[in-house]
């Protein structure tokens, strides 16, 4: 084959540092496009490095010795490990390059609906105030569903504000963190942080039955998986006036979304089109799953990616592997 391992998905900073850490003995290729969107008909290395919003071929696998996702989620690897059983292909991640990034972006996610960043915004061409009156943290409390590195960031973050902190795991790790049940912290919350990893029992995890036990006017913000929380349940509660605010950094159907946004094309599946109706809305924030991207975290993922790359092409396994589930 033409490389030694091929990365999709790299966008220009990161390219950038994965060139500066690769060693001139390993022959690397790289293009910014996802899979569907490179027109690649075969794999062009027997190493290849992904994020989240590529579709891996099944018929690729026989021609894959691994598969690299430069995320923290791994939910992608383990569908694709099913879909092409019994063959095997190895498959790493990066679980620490970026908890605290992701962390802070919560965090200036509930702060813009607090504070009502997109009213604020637009407003200041008229300057006046009216319907622009936010809310402060202290005293308020923060749900946080999903306790594991990126979680137990915002739990710290929310103490620090001196919030109210209640934390939703099935793994109790943390002894600074106030466990509940999944019924109470929805129903206490002013705001919803989900951190959770994606597993095949948590889909649809915040649907509209769930959430509507929130209190009126309740913030949700999602940063780690959009499967957990349909956009098409999100919509009918915001334009039911019962969540005071949506904030998401990840999407349901991402991978076909992020397609039709940057090519202009329109997708009538309903999950993508209930995004673009929340991004209409004045109280909905939307981002493009950027939660990971700081100076720091950025330079943290190049070189664990680099690590991992050198590892399985010298070691023939990966430092960080994914578990077996």
């Amino acid at each position: 084959m033409a490389y030694d391992v091929f990365f999709y998905e790299a966008f220009a900073e990161e390219a950038e540092l994965l060139k500066e850490y690769i060693p001139e003995n390993i022959k690397a290729g790289f293009t910014w496009k996802t899979i569907q969107e490179s027109g690649h008909d075969a794999p062009p290395a027997a190493l290849i490095s992904t994020r989240t919003q590529s579709q891996l071929p099944p018929e690729w696998a026989p021609a894959l010795t691994a598969i690299l996702s430069r995320s923290t989620g791994y939910d992608h690897l383990l569908a694709y490990r099913e879909q092409i059983l019994p063959r095997k292909v190895a498959f790493g991640y990066l679980p620490l390059y970026c908890h605290r990034a992701v962390a802070e972006q919560a965090l200036l996610l509930w702060l813009a609906l607090m504070r009502k960043l997109n009213l604020q915004t637009n407003r200041f061409k008229t300057f006046t105030r009216d319907g622009l009156t936010g809310m402060e943290n202290r005293g308020k409390t923060l749900s946080v569903f999903g306790v594991g590195n990126i979680g137990h960031e915002i739990v710290k973050i929310g103490y620090g504000l001196e919030m109210n902190v209640l934390g939703v795991d099935i793994v109790r790790r943390h002894s600074d963190v106030n466990y509940v049940d999944k019924d109470s912290a929805v129903a206490e919350a002013d705001v919803i942080v989900c951190a959770m990893n994606l597993t095949r029992d948590n889909v649809a995890y915040f649907d509209y039955s769930f959430l509507r036990n929130s209190k009126p006017g309740a913030l949700f913000v999602n940063i780690s998986r959009g499967e957990i929380s349909p956009a098409t349940d999100l919509l009918r509660l915001v334009e039911e006036n019962h969540l005071g605010g949506v904030a998401l950094d990840v999407y349901d159907q991402e991978k076909e979304l992020a397609v039709a946004l940057r090519s202009g094309k329109r997708s009538d599946n309903p999950q993508v089109q209930a995004v673009l109706a929340l991004a209409q809305k004045e109280n909905v924030i939307l981002t493009p799953h950027n939660a990971f991207n700081t100076v720091e975290s950025v330079r943290r993922k190049a070189k664990q990616s680099v690590e991992q790359t050198e590892s399985f092409l010298n070691q023939g396994r990966f430092k960080w592997p994914v578990p077996q589930e």
